[in-house]
């Protein structure tokens, strides 16, 4: 799965996100959301970037609503950073690239 983001669902977050000994960044989106797609190819390219070092994630807001119920997402895409099976950031919106990576690094090391 190396280079691959995880699909994260309703049914497998608690053990590949929560449970993790490892940062996860977690974009929930939805197919019909533009800005959403326009973050698709950069989340993929975290993956690539972060193999090994970090948990790199996507739910799908329509296919797993209890996740994205149990983190108040309301608006898409939302970005958020999970340490220890808590939230420690979170971030709004399409964003670009280096200042989604300079928020995970933060929590890395």
């Amino acid at each position: 799965m190396s280079g691959k983001y995880l699909e994260a669902t309703d049914s497998n977050f608690q053990a590949e996100i929560l449970e993790s000994d490892k940062v996860a960044l977690v974009d929930f989106w939805a197919a019909w959301c533009g800005p959403c797609k326009m973050l698709a190819p950069v989340i993929e390219q975290l993956a690539v970037d972060y193999d090994g070092k970090a948990v790199i994630a996507k739910v799908d807001v329509d296919d797993n609503p209890a996740t994205a119920a149990k983190y108040g997402i309301r608006s898409i895409p939302s970005l958020l950073i999970f340490k220890n099976g808590e939230v420690v950031d979170q971030m709004l919106g399409a964003m670009p690239k280096n200042m989604i990576a300079k928020k995970l690094d933060t929590y890395l090391g």
